[in-house]
Order: C-alpha cells, then structure tokens, then sequence
C-alpha cells in the first residue's frame, strides 16, 4: 500500500525518523512535503531523498498532502494550527505530546478525519511501535510499515501507552547511573558503557519473544533464590523504586488527561 502524498507540519526528531522510514526502500510514499522550520533537516531530507519536497510554509504542506501530520511541540501548537486552513475529509494525524482530541478539533476547525498517534524515534528503522488512536486502519498500515501498530479502542488506552512511553529517558538514565557507579568503583567508563548498553539489549531481546511470557515471570527466571539479582530487585523495592515509578507514571497520566498530578 501507497500514499500519493504525507506532509509534516513541524520538522524535528520524530519528522525525520518518519520520513526515513517511509522512504527506507520499499518507499511507503511518492511525495512527502515538509514544512521549512528547522531548515538543516528540511534540507537534509530533501538532498538526500527525491520524494521530499520543502513547501514554502506550512499552508503548503497542507493544501499538497493526502495526509497531514501534525509534528510540533505543544507550546507552540495551537498558535500553529489555529493558523492553517484544513480540507474537509482530509486525513489529520497528530503526534502533538499531551494534547486533548477536542482541542485538537476546535484548533483545525474543519471536519477532518482526526487519528492521534505516538511514533517513537526507532521509526526511522522501522522498528517502532506506535500507539494509534481511534483504530483507523490507513494510519495503522502506515505505522505498521514503520514496525507495528498498536490501535487502541478507547482514548484511556491511548493515555496508557502514552505515560508508558515516557520511560524511556528513564530506562537511559538508569543505563547511565549504572555505568557512573562502575567508573566511580574504577572501571574506565567505556569499557562500563561497552558491556551495559548489550546487556540491556539481550534483556529487551528476551522481553520481546513471540511467547509474551509475562515480565514477572522474566524478572523471577532472572533471579535466583538468595542470588546477587534478588538482592537488587528486593533492595530497589523496599528503598521506595517501585513507589517512585508508580508515582511518576500516575503523575505523567494526569498531565495526558489534564488533571492536577
């Protein structure tokens, strides 16, 4: 499946991977527009694929596409948006963080067919996952060609993946404070980083089987009765890890559905 033609509005991180996972031979896309803010990667894009095309502004990028993502930060969102002037049945999808559908809607002020979306950086390699929200199955395929598409069924699932999403600065960080402790305790800091950063890819190779063998499952296989991985998962559990995680997801979903954490 094909798309004549996709524009981004918004041309930073998650644009880019985008675009080169779309057009990663078999190319998803004939055209794909992107709006000239951040210039370097409008061009970049452009000299090193001849399917991207820099509009003169971001009305370009919409009156050009098929479907229209919308790529930009939330605090500059609704000024952006509220801007352009949308085809009514056009496809819309946004990928703005922590941003109310309704808003959404009120903001673009067309009928459009609005899908939310959560593609993560891995896309480029078509190798993300991607939360969709509604189900829409144009957008999925999409976002299957880009690695796998999860749709969700109601916008509580979507908020879900959306907290869960925000891991990931965590899951480097905690990659990062191991390998501080090992350079701290006298081991040069490269060979440190040089045996965290496959050991936690084993363990997310293991994690992503085909079997779903629960992670709890997983976490007991990994540690073993009275063992050195017990010492540490019951030491992170009593010291308040678990409490301090839950916390922050439970406080990260009140910002998604725009209560007071």
């Amino acid at each position: 499946m094909h798309i004549n033609s996709i524009g981004f509005v918004g041309t930073g991180a998650i644009t880019e991977a985008m675009v080169r996972g779309l057009l990663t031979e078999p190319a998803y896309a004939f055209e794909i527009h992107v709006s000239p803010r951040s210039a370097h990667i409008a061009a970049t894009l452009a000299d090193e694929f001849s399917a991207v095309r820099v509009a003169e502004d971001n009305q370009d990028v919409v009156d050009r596409s098929d479907m229209v993502f919308l790529a930009i930060r939330p605090q500059v969102a609704e000024e952006v948006v509220r801007g352009l002037s949308f085809k009514a049945g056009q496809t819309i999808v946004s990928v703005v963080a922590a941003t109310e559908r309704q808003a959404l809607l009120d903001w673009i002020g067309a009928d459009v067919h609005l899908v939310q979306a959560i593609p993560l950086p891995f896309v480029a390699r078509r190798q993300g996952v991607t939360a969709v929200y509604p189900a829409d199955t144009a957008v999925a395929a999409l976002f299957d060609t880009l690695g796998t598409a999860v749709q969700c069924q109601s916008r509580k699932e979507y908020d879900l993946l959306a907290a869960a999403s925000a891991v990931m600065s965590t899951y480097f960080g905690i990659m990062e404070q191991v390998t501080v402790w090992l350079e701290g305790s006298g081991l040069e800091r490269r060979k440190g980083q040089a045996y965290i950063a496959p050991l936690f890819a084993s363990l997310a190779q293991k994690a992503n089987n085909p079997g779903n063998e629960p992670f709890s499952a997983l976490s007991r296989e990994f540690a073993t009765k009275g063992g050195l991985n017990e010492q540490v998962l019951s030491d992170f559990e009593k010291k308040g890890g678990v409490a301090a995680l839950t916390a922050a997801l439970d406080g990260v979903l009140a910002r998604i559905e725009g209560r007071t954490s």
